[in-house]
């Protein structure tokens, strides 16, 4: 199916945003690519090959994850042996295409990922992940790991298995907790449980999380505060991954009352599945900063316009939509702001 020129031209200035210094937008277009799918890859490919920023590599790794596409398995497979970021998000991306419904895209990510973690010369984070990118696998398609088990006198992949154990059992453990109510004491703890669950988590789990992690913050003393305010940002961002909007409304709140910039997946999910009712948030929050000049209060006044005009943009609002005419009451001046393209040009 031929990409219409509108698409194709989103689909650009998305997967350029993921070579920018932006957290924001970078955050943004991996998780808009993510929802757009197939009809971004050969554009991400060709865009990998163009650049050699290992920033854009790892996101555009990432997003190809999650579109899993069997077009992305040569270069999975020709980057793992990067190792660091590079090869645990190439890892990721074969692990996503091992049920793919191409068979030969399926054996390659399987003997890619068997491969890996059987190579000594690796580092044990890379083979770890290859290691736990199988354990979805049926029991009879893990056995060749059970027989190098056998045969591996230096016991240097029994040590890889019992690291993946212990902390694929704590971070279930840790996930099983808070879903159940009972929130770890470390933020950083369920953040790592959330790295493995986000996929697959019912979205009213996520969605219950993100109530629970609120209240924690007004609970939680001073110290702890940016690190489950982080860990809401990347619920959000998990949500936003899957086109999910069950928690909006805690994005529209939050920003609404932030008197300070918050973590860049806020503003990301934001741009991924804001809609007209966010707008007036987005508007108080960037009223709140006035005339700031200070970097961060104006890098944070920035990404707030942007944030505005995406969702003006993707919900394809007017001048006459009933949102925007509340905005242009208040704020005409945000309204008047002239953004990169005609879209938003009333």
């Amino acid at each position: 199916m031929p990409i219409k020129s509108s698409s194709s031209a989103e689909i650009r200035g998305l997967v350029a945003a993921l070579s920018g210094d932006d957290e924001v937008q970078r955050e943004a277009a991996v998780a808009r690519l993510s929802i757009i799918g197939a009809r971004a890859v050969d554009r991400l490919l060709e865009a990998y090959a163009q650049t050699g920023d290992r920033r854009a590599h790892t996101a555009i790794l990432q997003t190809l994850e999650t579109i899993a596409d069997y077009r992305a398995a040569p270069l999975a497979r020709q980057e793992i042996a990067e190792g660091g970021d590079i090869g645990v998000a190439a890892a990721g991306v074969l692990r996503a295409l091992l049920t793919s419904r191409h068979a030969a895209t399926a054996t390659l990510a399987l003997d890619t990922l068997i491969a890996t973690t059987l190579d000594s010369k690796q580092d044990r984070r890379l083979r770890l992940a290859a290691f736990d990118a199988l354990q979805d696998m049926p029991a009879e398609v893990r056995a060749p790991i059970a027989e190098a088990l056998r045969r591996d006198d230096r016991n240097t992949l029994r040590e890889i298995v019992a690291i993946a154990s212990q902390e694929t059992a704590r971070a279930t453990a840790v996930w099983t907790d808070a879903i159940d109510g009972r929130l770890p004491e470390n933020p950083a703890d369920l953040r790592e449980a959330l790295n493995a669950e986000a996929a697959s988590a019912p979205l009213n789990h996520l969605r219950k999380l993100v109530d629970a992690v609120r209240t924690r913050e007004r609970e939680g003393s001073a110290p702890s505060l940016e690190g489950w305010l982080t860990l809401r940002g990347a619920l959000h961002q998990a949500l936003a991954l899957r086109g999910s909007r069950v928690a909006l409304y805690d994005l529209r709140e939050t920003v609404e009352a932030a008197g300070t910039p918050l973590p860049a997946s806020f503003l990301a999910a934001l741009h991924v599945l804001g809609d007209a009712s966010c707008l007036e948030p987005l508007a108080l929050a960037w009223a709140a900063t006035g005339g700031a000049t200070a970097p961060e209060p104006a890098r944070w006044r920035q990404q707030l316009e942007t944030a505005f005009r995406a969702i003006v943009q993707r919900e394809k609002l007017t001048k006459r939509s009933a949102a925007m005419k509340r905005v242009a009451s208040r704020w005409p001046e945000l309204v008047r702001l002239k953004p990169d393209t005609t879209t938003f040009d009333m």
